[in-house]
């Protein structure tokens, strides 16, 4: 009954989640019932539920959760200030006449509005309200136009500053100093959110290039597909400068002040804040009942991400108090491959789990279980998260329950069939799969950048 217990309770929540009942509830109230069966038969100590008012405790006083209200507030001011739209406009008639140029322009402007706001969902509709009308209307192919959309969307789950790294930079944090001190070891060098930011620099970029080099390839090779916009009126290098410095600007100063050191991440978030309001009311994009709206999303989404993760603690709290931890590890050490095989088991684990669970259920759930048991195993804690925060962003992508294509169904006109937007990112698939592949068998690609900024 022991051994099975901790199994049941993962089981059960998976389970409970399919069916459609709320995260945080189910987290909470699936970890509550299997505590209540444990301390009937004997297995739990119902002393471990008095350590849950200290979690709560630090959560509250933890400065780097800070940041994520600050991000989001900073990625819903930028998507209500219409800055991407201006941008995708003049993007797009600087690029039009390149083969593909438009699918290009809309990469650029996905990367940069991903690196502004950090939320997927917001990108990939954002994106799809913009530009897809724009890409059917020129006669893009629609397979490629949706998969294009769904794809760039998703960068928002890898280039910084992202709210999935600063979760799970969080994470895998307090799990490194963990797996630190069961080793022995009270002096290692901290984890933080800025060496996962850094981390994920070179990736992003792989993705970004790799994205351009496929849509130039098409359209080179497909021109049918990715015709060229050849009916617009040339942009002028000030009208591009206006619209494309102000975004640069705005993540230069998040992300020089935290590789600089300048600042914690928790500061940048408030200075990209304040950035993004100066941003709006530049572009006369601020009005009371505007801002009156942005922050209520902001409050809804800090809810909603502190709520689960309240909950989650709950559940960690009490699969620990059953053995789940010591049973993970123990199925780690027994694996044939050592810490090769167990990434291997975790990733595909993660893969599956991202088609039903969403990135913050996963980071506030799985990750925890999982992380301590392989960074005693010897990990990078900052290869592990940028492996992890890759991994979601392909499985956010599968069909057919990939998250990002259900924002896009949601927004796409009725005559887009859903199985042209599942055929549509399977070439984006193969190619993050690729960039997966490619940080797993040189973590440098991941961990150089932090590790040469450390020295300085």
């Amino acid at each position: 009954m022991t051994d099975f217990l901790p199994i049941l309770m993962f089981l059960a929540v998976c389970a409970a989640l399919m069916l459609g009942y709320p995260v945080a509830f189910t987290l909470a109230g699936v970890a509550l019932w299997c505590a209540g069966i444990g301390i009937v038969t004997g297995h739990f100590d119902a002393q471990l539920l008095f350590a849950y008012p200290d979690r709560v405790y630090g959560i509250m006083t933890n400065s780097t959760l800070i940041a994520v209200p600050l991000f989001v507030f900073m990625g819903v001011m930028l998507e209500r200030s219409k800055l991407a739209e201006d941008l995708l406009e003049n993007m797009a008639k600087a690029c039009g006449r390149l083969p593909g140029g438009l699918a290009i322009s809309v990469i650029l402007v996905g990367a940069l509005l991903a690196a502004s706001t950090g939320i997927v969902g917001a990108t990939v509709v954002t994106m799809g309200l913009m530009s897809l009308p724009t890409m059917l209307r020129r006669g893009y192919s629609p397979q490629l136009a949706t998969g294009l959309i769904c794809a760039t969307g998703t960068l928002g789950q890898i280039i910084p500053p992202s709210i999935a790294l600063v979760l799970l930079g969080d994470i895998l944090s307090s799990s490194y100093q963990q797996a630190q001190l069961a080793k022995g070891i009270f002096n290692a060098a901290p984890v933080s959110v800025g060496d996962l930011f850094v981390g994920a620099m070179i990736p992003g970029v792989l993705l970004v290039a790799a994205y351009l080099l496929y849509v130039l390839g098409k359209g080179i090779l497909q021109p049918d597909q990715t015709p060229p916009v050849t009916d617009v009126t040339p942009v002028s290098a000030m009208q591009l400068c206006v619209s494309i410095v102000p975004p640069i600007l705005l993540i230069l100063v998040v992300l020089g002040s935290i590789i600089s050191g300048a600042a914690t991440p928790t500061e940048a978030a408030g200075v990209g804040a304040i950035a993004a309001t100066v941003l709006a009311l530049a572009k006369r994009q601020l009005c009371r009942s505007k801002l009156t709206a942005i922050v209520q999303d902001t409050a809804k989404i800090t809810a909603m991400v502190f709520t689960i993760l309240l909950a989650a603690s709950v559940f960690s709290l009490v699969f620990r108090g059953l053995g789940g931890e010591t049973m993970i590890e123990h199925f780690f050490q027994r694996l044939p491959g050592g810490a090769f095989t167990a990434m291997l088991v975790v990733m595909a684990v993660i893969f599956v789990l991202g088609f039903i669970l969403d990135f913050i259920e996963i980071t506030f759930v799985v990750v925890p279980l999982v992380a301590p048991a392989l960074l005693a195993m010897g990990l990078d804690p900052v290869w592990l998260g940028i492996m992890i925060a890759l991994n979601l962003q392909t499985s956010f992508l599968t069909p057919p329950f990939g998250f990002a294509l259900f924002y896009l169904r949601g927004v796409a006109p009725d005559e887009i069939a859903t199985r042209t937007i599942y055929r549509g990112v399977v070439p984006f698939i193969l190619i993050q799969l690729t960039v997966l592949a490619l940080v797993a068998a040189w973590p440098d690609l991941a961990t150089w950048l932090p590790s040469v900024l450390a020295k300085q």
